[in-house]
């Protein structure tokens, strides 16, 4: 692995416009895009193409499509995993997905950062090559969370085992274990407790 891409995985200053990222960025396109041409009944095309996608997963994973990852190679995704229409994954620095995780419509997940200052922002040419400069931070699921349709998650972010994320939060930083999280930024409103059991719903 090139010194350039391992920056990018640690989250320190990197380029894209390398021949290895680039590589890995077509092939990692190529296969979302395959991925969606196929229909939910070709389970056996749909595994195949994930166990060529993604860094590693387990099993009984269900991504619905279409999806859409930087890279792939750079996301691990545990047991039980469901994902419904429309996922997004900047993987610019590992993705790490625990059990039993499930995600509404148009979740996306994304590591990637660019510096505030235009003038280290813009592209500027280097050794006759236009480049600019990124950097990232990984983002880290944990076993059990459920995360509502149109939920952003940013680099950074650790969500804590048995979380709720509302449909349409932007979490922002991390998340205590068995959290209710809303909102813009996103925040904490309460504990999930055994109160919000279904059987204590007045039907």
């Amino acid at each position: 692995m090139e010194l350039n891409t391992r920056n990018m995985l640690e989250g320190k200053p990197y380029t894209p416009a390398t021949a290895e990222l680039n590589r890995y960025a077509r092939q990692g396109h190529r296969l979302s895009h395959d991925y969606n041409l196929t229909y939910d009944d070709q389970t056996e095309q749909r595994a195949a193409i994930l166990a060529e996608l993604l860094g590693a997963h387990g099993q009984n994973i269900y991504l619905q499509g279409p999806i859409q990852f930087d890279y792939g190679r750079f996301t691990t995704v545990g047991d039980n995993f469901y994902a419904n229409f429309n996922l997004t994954v900047l993987d610019t620095c590992p993705v790490t997905i625990g059990d039993n995780v499930m995600l509404g419509p148009n979740v996306s997940l994304l590591t990637a950062k660019h510096p505030l200052r235009y003038q280290q922002r813009n592209l500027r040419e280097v050794d006759g090559q236009l480049l600019d400069y990124e950097f990232g931070a990984p983002i880290k699921i944990e076993d059990n969370c459920w995360l509502g349709g149109n939920v952003t998650v940013l680099g950074g972010v650790t969500i804590g085992a048995g979380s709720v994320i509302g449909a349409g939060t932007v979490v922002t930083k991390d998340v205590p274990a068995n959290s209710l999280v809303v909102g813009n930024p996103g925040r904490v409103v309460r504990q999930i407790t055994e109160a919000d059991r279904l059987q204590n719903f007045p039907w």
